[in-house]
Protein backbone atom coordinates (compact mmCIF):
# COMPACT_ATOMS: atom_id res chain seq x y z
CA UNK A 1 0.00 0.00 0.00
CA UNK A 2 1.22 3.59 -0.45
CA UNK A 3 0.90 6.28 1.76
CA UNK A 4 0.31 9.99 1.64
CA UNK A 5 1.12 12.19 4.84
CA UNK A 6 -0.09 15.95 4.39
CA UNK A 7 1.84 17.95 6.68
CA UNK A 8 -1.57 19.54 7.02
CA UNK A 9 -0.20 23.45 8.36
CA UNK A 10 2.81 23.60 6.14
CA UNK A 11 0.70 23.17 3.44
CA UNK A 12 -1.98 25.80 4.32
CA UNK A 13 0.63 28.20 4.84
CA UNK A 14 2.12 27.51 1.78
CA UNK A 15 -1.16 28.58 0.11
CA UNK A 16 -0.78 32.13 0.81
CA UNK A 17 1.38 32.05 -1.72
CA UNK A 18 0.05 32.31 -5.65
CA UNK A 19 -3.72 33.30 -6.28
CA UNK A 20 -4.84 36.13 -4.58
CA UNK A 21 -7.95 37.92 -5.23
CA UNK A 22 -11.55 36.70 -4.38
CA UNK A 23 -12.59 36.12 -0.54
CA UNK A 24 -10.91 32.81 -0.20
CA UNK A 25 -7.58 32.90 -1.96
CA UNK A 26 -5.56 30.70 0.32
CA UNK A 27 -8.73 27.95 0.81
CA UNK A 28 -8.55 28.20 -3.57
CA UNK A 29 -4.64 27.84 -3.76
CA UNK A 30 -4.61 25.12 -0.66
CA UNK A 31 -7.44 23.17 -2.79
CA UNK A 32 -6.06 24.08 -6.07
CA UNK A 33 -2.74 22.37 -4.89
CA UNK A 34 -3.78 19.00 -3.25
CA UNK A 35 -5.66 17.31 -6.19
CA UNK A 36 -1.75 17.79 -8.07
CA UNK A 37 -0.12 15.99 -5.17
CA UNK A 38 -2.67 13.56 -5.00
CA UNK A 39 -2.45 12.98 -8.92
CA UNK A 40 1.21 12.81 -9.06
CA UNK A 41 1.68 10.11 -5.73
CA UNK A 42 -1.02 7.91 -6.57
CA UNK A 43 -1.63 6.92 -2.95
CA UNK A 44 -4.09 4.27 -1.70
CA UNK A 45 -4.64 6.05 1.94
CA UNK A 46 -4.04 10.14 2.81
CA UNK A 47 -3.35 11.11 6.39
CA UNK A 48 -4.36 15.04 6.70
CA UNK A 49 -1.72 15.71 9.75
CA UNK A 50 -2.91 18.49 12.15
CA UNK A 51 -0.87 19.81 15.23
CA UNK A 52 -1.34 19.51 19.07
CA UNK A 53 0.20 21.45 21.40
CA UNK A 54 3.74 19.81 22.41
CA UNK A 55 4.04 20.99 26.31
CA UNK A 56 7.07 19.04 26.70
CA UNK A 57 9.32 20.84 24.09
CA UNK A 58 8.20 24.37 25.81
CA UNK A 59 9.58 22.75 29.14
CA UNK A 60 13.17 21.93 27.62
CA UNK A 61 13.19 25.76 26.20
CA UNK A 62 10.66 28.30 26.88
CA UNK A 63 11.46 30.09 23.60
CA UNK A 64 10.85 27.02 21.43
CA UNK A 65 9.34 28.29 18.21
CA UNK A 66 8.48 31.54 20.04
CA UNK A 67 10.05 33.35 16.68
CA UNK A 68 6.57 32.40 14.93
CA UNK A 69 4.69 35.27 13.39
CA UNK A 70 1.19 35.47 14.60
CA UNK A 71 -1.08 35.31 11.47
CA UNK A 72 -4.01 37.66 11.36
CA UNK A 73 -7.87 36.53 12.01
CA UNK A 74 -8.71 36.20 7.64
CA UNK A 75 -5.61 33.52 7.79
CA UNK A 76 -7.10 31.62 11.09
CA UNK A 77 -10.89 31.55 9.08
CA UNK A 78 -9.59 30.17 5.69
CA UNK A 79 -7.33 27.58 7.62
CA UNK A 80 -10.67 26.32 9.56
CA UNK A 81 -12.47 26.40 6.60
CA UNK A 82 -9.61 23.71 4.87
CA UNK A 83 -9.80 21.69 7.96
CA UNK A 84 -13.94 21.71 7.59
CA UNK A 85 -13.98 20.90 3.86
CA UNK A 86 -10.69 18.31 4.45
CA UNK A 87 -13.04 16.13 6.95
CA UNK A 88 -16.13 16.74 5.63
CA UNK A 89 -16.00 16.22 1.79
CA UNK A 90 -12.89 13.75 1.24
CA UNK A 91 -11.67 10.52 1.46
CA UNK A 92 -8.73 11.49 3.88
CA UNK A 93 -8.22 10.43 7.52
CA UNK A 94 -7.51 13.19 9.44
CA UNK A 95 -5.38 12.69 12.37
CA UNK A 96 -4.26 15.07 15.67
CA UNK A 97 -2.51 14.25 19.07
CA UNK A 98 -3.58 16.71 21.66
CA UNK A 99 0.06 16.83 23.46
CA UNK A 100 2.34 16.48 19.88
CA UNK A 101 3.16 18.25 16.84
CA UNK A 102 2.05 17.48 13.52
CA UNK A 103 6.01 16.04 13.16
CA UNK A 104 5.62 13.86 15.58
CA UNK A 105 2.22 11.85 14.41
CA UNK A 106 3.54 11.65 10.70
CA UNK A 107 6.71 9.91 12.19
CA UNK A 108 4.55 7.66 14.42
CA UNK A 109 1.94 6.78 11.20
CA UNK A 110 5.00 6.53 8.84
CA UNK A 111 7.20 3.71 11.49
CA UNK A 112 3.79 2.07 11.80
CA UNK A 113 3.43 1.44 7.97
CA UNK A 114 6.50 0.97 7.35
CA UNK A 115 6.65 -1.67 9.59
CA UNK A 116 4.19 -3.35 7.58
CA UNK A 117 6.00 -2.95 4.72
CA UNK A 118 4.08 0.14 3.09
CA UNK A 119 5.28 3.16 1.05
CA UNK A 120 5.00 6.33 2.35
CA UNK A 121 5.57 9.59 1.66
CA UNK A 122 5.60 12.65 3.13
CA UNK A 123 4.65 15.88 1.98
CA UNK A 124 6.30 19.04 3.43
CA UNK A 125 9.01 21.63 3.41
CA UNK A 126 9.79 20.76 6.97
CA UNK A 127 13.24 19.52 7.25
CA UNK A 128 12.95 17.88 10.53
CA UNK A 129 11.37 14.79 8.51
CA UNK A 130 14.92 14.43 6.75
CA UNK A 131 15.68 12.11 9.89
CA UNK A 132 12.95 9.42 8.77
CA UNK A 133 15.05 9.04 6.11
CA UNK A 134 17.66 7.90 8.12
CA UNK A 135 15.37 4.83 9.84
CA UNK A 136 13.09 3.77 7.41
CA UNK A 137 13.79 2.71 3.73
CA UNK A 138 10.48 2.53 2.54
CA UNK A 139 10.28 6.85 3.49
CA UNK A 140 10.46 9.41 0.54
CA UNK A 141 9.80 12.98 1.25
CA UNK A 142 8.91 15.51 -1.23
CA UNK A 143 8.98 19.14 -0.75
CA UNK A 144 6.11 20.75 -2.08
CA UNK A 145 7.61 24.01 -2.37
CA UNK A 146 10.69 23.29 -4.11
CA UNK A 147 8.83 19.84 -5.92
CA UNK A 148 11.30 17.56 -5.78
CA UNK A 149 12.54 14.49 -3.66
CA UNK A 150 14.50 14.62 -0.59
CA UNK A 151 17.56 12.92 -0.70
CA UNK A 152 18.76 10.19 1.95
CA UNK A 153 21.44 12.31 4.48
CA UNK A 154 24.29 10.45 4.80
CA UNK A 155 24.41 11.49 8.22
CA UNK A 156 22.91 11.04 11.33
CA UNK A 157 20.50 14.16 10.93
CA UNK A 158 19.49 14.35 14.65
CA UNK A 159 22.95 14.90 15.69
CA UNK A 160 24.06 17.18 13.23
CA UNK A 161 20.70 19.30 13.17
CA UNK A 162 21.45 19.48 16.97
CA UNK A 163 25.21 20.91 16.66
CA UNK A 164 24.30 23.65 14.32
CA UNK A 165 20.65 24.44 15.95
CA UNK A 166 17.75 25.49 14.00
CA UNK A 167 16.55 29.35 13.46
CA UNK A 168 13.25 28.12 12.01
CA UNK A 169 12.07 26.79 15.14
CA UNK A 170 14.39 29.04 17.27
CA UNK A 171 16.37 26.18 18.43
CA UNK A 172 19.97 27.60 19.38
CA UNK A 173 23.23 26.40 18.23
CA UNK A 174 26.50 25.48 19.79
CA UNK A 175 28.05 28.88 19.20
CA UNK A 176 30.43 28.70 16.71
CA UNK A 177 29.42 25.55 15.15
CA UNK A 178 28.15 25.72 11.48
CA UNK A 179 26.82 23.69 8.83
CA UNK A 180 30.47 22.31 7.93
CA UNK A 181 31.63 21.76 11.56
CA UNK A 182 28.41 19.95 12.10
CA UNK A 183 29.10 17.84 8.98
CA UNK A 184 32.73 17.09 10.35
CA UNK A 185 31.88 16.58 13.49
CA UNK A 186 28.74 13.95 12.86
CA UNK A 187 31.43 11.78 9.90
CA UNK A 188 33.93 11.46 13.15
CA UNK A 189 32.60 10.14 16.82
CA UNK A 190 35.87 10.80 18.75
CA UNK A 191 36.00 14.00 17.93
CA UNK A 192 32.41 14.87 18.28
CA UNK A 193 33.12 13.15 21.51
CA UNK A 194 35.93 15.30 22.35
CA UNK A 195 34.24 18.52 21.18
CA UNK A 196 31.26 18.48 23.78
CA UNK A 197 32.98 17.86 26.86
CA UNK A 198 34.13 21.75 26.25
CA UNK A 199 32.16 24.14 27.69
CA UNK A 200 28.45 24.17 28.10
CA UNK A 201 28.41 22.48 24.55
CA UNK A 202 27.27 18.55 25.53
CA UNK A 203 24.01 20.60 27.72
CA UNK A 204 22.86 22.69 24.80
CA UNK A 205 23.18 19.10 22.28
CA UNK A 206 21.16 17.14 24.50
CA UNK A 207 18.74 20.00 24.57
CA UNK A 208 18.71 20.29 21.43
CA UNK A 209 17.88 16.99 20.56
CA UNK A 210 15.52 16.40 22.63
CA UNK A 211 13.72 19.10 21.11
CA UNK A 212 14.59 17.84 17.30
CA UNK A 213 14.06 13.98 17.58
CA UNK A 214 10.36 13.12 16.75
CA UNK A 215 8.47 11.60 19.43
CA UNK A 216 7.38 8.03 18.46
CA UNK A 217 4.14 7.01 20.40
CA UNK A 218 3.41 3.71 18.04
CA UNK A 219 3.39 1.26 21.48
CA UNK A 220 0.05 3.39 22.61
CA UNK A 221 -1.91 5.19 19.53
CA UNK A 222 -4.73 5.83 22.37
CA UNK A 223 -4.70 9.86 22.47
CA UNK A 224 -4.90 9.74 19.04
CA UNK A 225 -7.40 11.87 17.76
CA UNK A 226 -8.76 10.25 14.39
CA UNK A 227 -11.74 11.30 11.49
CA UNK A 228 -12.20 8.97 8.85
CA UNK A 229 -13.19 11.05 5.98
CA UNK A 230 -15.88 10.19 3.41
CA UNK A 231 -16.52 11.64 -0.42
CA UNK A 232 -19.12 14.43 -0.03
CA UNK A 233 -18.97 16.32 -3.89
CA UNK A 234 -21.98 17.37 -4.15
CA UNK A 235 -21.45 19.80 -0.74
CA UNK A 236 -17.96 20.68 -2.14
CA UNK A 237 -18.83 21.13 -5.32
CA UNK A 238 -21.44 23.47 -3.47
CA UNK A 239 -18.54 25.12 -1.17
CA UNK A 240 -16.56 25.56 -4.26
CA UNK A 241 -19.49 27.19 -6.69
CA UNK A 242 -20.13 29.74 -3.58
CA UNK A 243 -16.60 30.71 -3.10
CA UNK A 244 -16.40 31.59 -6.80
CA UNK A 245 -13.88 28.67 -7.64
CA UNK A 246 -14.93 29.04 -10.97
CA UNK A 247 -11.18 27.58 -12.64
CA UNK A 248 -12.14 24.34 -10.23
CA UNK A 249 -15.84 24.28 -11.21
CA UNK A 250 -16.17 23.76 -15.08
CA UNK A 251 -17.30 20.44 -16.23
CA UNK A 252 -13.97 18.84 -17.30
CA UNK A 253 -11.89 20.50 -14.91
CA UNK A 254 -14.50 19.30 -12.01
CA UNK A 255 -14.74 15.20 -13.27
CA UNK A 256 -10.73 15.51 -13.41
CA UNK A 257 -10.95 16.63 -9.23
CA UNK A 258 -13.58 14.30 -8.00
CA UNK A 259 -11.98 11.55 -10.61
CA UNK A 260 -8.44 11.88 -9.09
CA UNK A 261 -9.44 11.77 -4.92
CA UNK A 262 -12.47 8.55 -5.99
CA UNK A 263 -9.15 6.34 -6.47
CA UNK A 264 -8.37 6.76 -2.79
CA UNK A 265 -9.51 3.95 -0.69
CA UNK A 266 -11.24 6.51 2.28
CA UNK A 267 -11.10 7.48 5.51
Amino acid sequence: MKVLLLDAYNLIHRARSGFTSGDYPIVYNFFRGLRPLIEKFNPDKVYFVLEGYPDFRKKIDANYKSNRKSQDRKFHEQKAQIIAMVKSCFPITTVRHPELECDDVIATLTKIHCQKKDDCIIISSDSDFYQLLNAFENCTIYNPVKKKVIEKPSYDYVTWKALRGDATDNIPGIPGCGDKTATRLVAEPEKLREYLEKGNRRQIFENNVNLIRLVDFSENTSDLETHAGVSDWEELYSLFCDMEFNSMTKEKAWNKYIKTFNNLSGG
